[in-house]
């Protein structure tokens, strides 16, 4: 009985002791995720800019981070390959250029831009037709919250409606 009694003290006294350093705080509740689109534009001359309008289901506030990916490709998988954007590419012949983006509350504007020496027209039309991008919409608080890599595209989906 003794035994039995020891126990239960040493068990009830490791029980009150449990004590740390409180955690960060939390949302309270608020759930906070990001929203996406998709779009397929043509880069023609003259400006080799194009435009996407944000939806209008998607509320876009000032404080939010828009972040923008260009497809490039499929993998052996199956699964689709993005980059973040700006991106630069560099061409057969050493030039490069790079794929780049701004916004508003309204539009997500997309261009080439390259050096006042590059000819864009002399662009393959692979580079320029049928250009396939993501944009992403996430809350500054929740980017501010996690440790996310917001050049991973697929780190950046777990938090996307």
């Amino acid at each position: 009985m003794k035994r039995i009694l020891s126990f239960i003290t040493v068990f009830a006294l490791l029980l009150t002791a449990c004590e740390g350093e409180q955690g960060p705080p939390g949302f309270d509740g608020v759930n906070f995720v990001g929203q996406s689109f998709e779009g397929t534009v043509n880069f023609i001359n003259p400006d080799y800019q194009a435009s996407l309008e944000i939806p209008l289901n998607i509320e876009l506030i000032e404080s939010d981070m828009v972040l923008t990916y260009r497809l490039v490709g499929i993998d052996n998988e199956g699964y689709d390959i993005w980059r973040p954007l700006p991106e630069i590419v560099y061409t057969d012949n050493g030039n490069e250029f790079q794929y780049t983006f701004d916004h508003n509350f309204d539009f997500v504007d997309l261009f080439i831009y390259a050096p006042p020496t590059f000819d864009r027209s002399t662009l393959p039309e692979a580079d320029r037709i049928g250009q396939t991008f993501r944009i992403v919409v996430l809350p500054v608080d929740l980017v501010n919250s996690i440790d996310l890599d917001v050049n991973n595209l697929s780190e950046v989906m777990q938090y996307v409606e």
